[in-house]
């Protein structure tokens, strides 16, 4: 008769590996990774709790909320955007960075809706804060046009970003009967009811959104340029 095998004695959790130390980088590296493979709503303190091996309540001594999370994780991505061009127009360089901005976003459906009410506060938002408050006072704005005006600039960027972020098959199938119902509609306004429709009807749709964020921007640059604030006291 064969003797069976003697098992093995069980090993002590002191013998196991140990767990590398959980800190805040950590925390938001990992989310950022979820982000990139799921999607903004699999970033959750739960989520995060399983990848890092860890409680959800561990994870709030680093972080108070998911809003904070989503924030932080906004901070991080907002590294990618990069520095201002050293050369060329001011406002061309500003352009760029804020197409930066958007296109960073547009690679992150669900970011981008969320960067409307995210409030980040890291070293990579006040980077791009500082990078625009540069340019503005280089163009010659005046600095409370130029402090309410980056506020405005990021806001036009971030909607741009969110209303057509979103890519695959089922989405772009969804804008395309979107955009040919919106098309149909305006190309057959009537002149009695709708006269001003009827007399632009080409020129409301036309231009590429490239080219119409450009405008945007250098709209919007013209009016913080030549607009002051009613009342720029800290609130």
């Amino acid at each position: 008769m064969t003797a069976r095998p003697t098992p093995p004695p069980p090993r002590s959790r002191r013998e196991r590996p140990a767990k590398p130390a959980l800190t805040r980088e950590s925390i938001v590296a990992t989310a950022v990774a979820v982000l990139r493979a799921e999607g903004l709503k699999k970033v959750t303190m739960r989520r995060l709790a399983q990848e890092l091996d860890t409680g959800p309540a561990s994870l709030y001594v680093y972080v108070r909320n998911t809003a904070e999370l989503h924030a932080a994780v906004l901070d991080e991505l907002l590294g990618t955007v990069g520095p201002a061009p050293a050369h060329g127009d001011w406002r061309d360089r500003l352009e760029r960075v804020l197409e930066a901005y958007t296109a960073m976003l547009m690679e992150h459906p669900s970011l981008a809706r969320s960067a409307l009410t995210a409030r980040p506060s890291g070293p990579h938002y006040l980077n791009l804060i500082e990078t625009l408050l540069a340019l503005l006072d280089e163009g010659g704005v005046p600095p409370a046009q130029a402090a309410w005006g980056v506020d405005l600039l990021l806001l036009f960027a971030t909607a741009t970003a969110a209303e057509h972020a979103g890519r695959g098959p089922s989405a772009d199938r969804a804008r395309q009967e979107e955009w040919d119902a919106l098309a149909h509609a305006v190309h057959n306004a009537s002149e009695r009811t709708h006269p001003h429709i009827a007399a632009l009807a080409a020129v409301l749709l036309s231009g590429t959104p490239e080219g119409r964020r450009s405008w945007g921007v250098r709209t919007l640059l013209n009016g913080i340029a030549r607009t002051a604030p009613s009342d720029p006291t800290p609130s």
